[in-house]
């Protein structure tokens, strides 16, 4: 009998791994680990060369065409598909080739692109949006992080709620060996794609707000800087004052970010609308207290153990950023809460049940 054949899309898994390339690379690793890996055979489309080392025998690596975009889905994707002749077609985020002629399953992480198209240049939002309700159309079923993502692609795609599966990620501890230890310093962190709900010009003026008699603090913001209408984040800093306390870091290693994190005395992730919000819970797992925005997605996947402000509320933030810089001890109740919300979260348990719902619907 011949293995299950799973096709996947895995153009996240080039470059700079963000959150998308991350959660594909967490399940595949865990899939071509398992005991029964044999079974199936996985291969990964792109348009590169793949920078993932995984056991020989269960992967085969499809390098087509050129570009990493829609053209390249919609062209080179979608021919090479019928001559592997897979038995499921898996796409990661969001997307997926149009007519696909085997079950699909999509993962739609979040729909800001439809809840707040005004976040988006023009051209690409319409791309977003209308590749987006294809592959949820079409999908045999769609993954998705949240309760909340669930009930927003329900409401604003009209899909039946019984093709969606709510499956949230892992979280992978983010201090190396060498990290550990270290002495927590007047660190403020964020890490994310710098988007512009997640709001880092508030960020930066309750930074400001909170450390005036604090030389030694600093903010350090790392991600990208993917913001519509585009904000001059550095140039925010310099008007507030704290420029030359501010560093803006594209991206960094991972033996890099787990020093950072080792080392700051507080974490803020101030996003209005997030699918689920992965790094204040690496925060959490590293003993740094996060403080979010009082949403409904944030008080779903971080519970009791974050430190909850209001959207607008500069001096409450600033409030709640001092505390954490000058008197470490505040930051341990929300600590001691931690383990509970983080042992929710699971990769063993993300890869175990996407594959599960992968064989279910190639079996249909």
């Amino acid at each position: 009998m011949r293995p299950l054949r799973i096709g996947i899309d895995a153009r996240e898994l080039l470059g700079d791994a963000t959150g998308v390339g991350r959660y594909l690379g967490e399940l595949l690793r865990r899939w071509t680990a398992r005991a029964d890996a044999r079974r199936r055979k996985l291969f990964l489309y792109a348009p590169e060369y793949l920078p993932l080392t995984l056991p020989a025998g269960t992967v085969e690596y499809r390098i087509i065409g050129r570009g990493r975009g829609t053209w390249w889905e919609q062209t080179h994707l979608r021919r090479a598909l019928p001559t592997d002749d897979p038995d499921v077609f898996f796409a990661p985020a969001y997307t997926a080739p149009l007519g696909v002629q085997v079950p699909l399953a999509v993962t739609i992480h979040d729909i800001s692109f439809i809840a707040h198209p005004e976040w988006f240049r023009a051209g690409e939002g319409l791309r977003r949006r209308w590749l987006t309700r294809r592959a949820a159309s079409s999908a045999a079923v769609i993954f998705t992080d949240s309760h909340f993502s669930r009930l927003e692609i329900e409401r604003r795609l009209q899909i039946d709620p019984g093709r969606i599966r709510v499956i949230p990620p892992g979280t992978t501890p983010p201090l190396t060996a060498s990290a550990r230890g270290a002495a927590r310093e007047p660190i403020v962190l964020f890490v994310g794609s710098v988007f512009n709900r997640r709001r880092l010009p508030d960020l930066i003026a309750a930074f400001a707000r909170a450390t005036p008699d604090l030389p030694a603090s600093r903010l350090v913001i790392v991600g990208d800087n993917r913001t519509w209408p585009p904000q001059d984040l550095p140039a925010i800093a310099a008007a507030y004052g704290v420029g030359r306390r501010t560093e803006f870091l594209r991206y960094i290693s991972n033996e890099a970010l787990g020093s950072l994190y080792a080392r700051a005395s507080a974490f803020v992730f101030l996003s209005e609308y997030e699918g689920f919000g992965l790094t204040p819970l690496e925060a959490l797992s590293a003993g740094v207290p996060p403080i979010v925005l009082d949403t409904s997605i944030a008080r779903e996947v971080y519970g009791d153990a974050a430190i909850y402000v209001k959207r607008d509320d500069l001096d409450g933030t600033a409030s709640a950023i001092r505390r954490l810089l000058v008197d470490s001890a505040s930051g341990d109740p929300i600590l001691a809460r931690a383990p509970a919300v983080l042992a929710r979260y699971s990769w063993d348990a993300t890869a175990a049940i996407t594959l599960d719902e992968l064989e279910r619907i190639a079996r249909r």
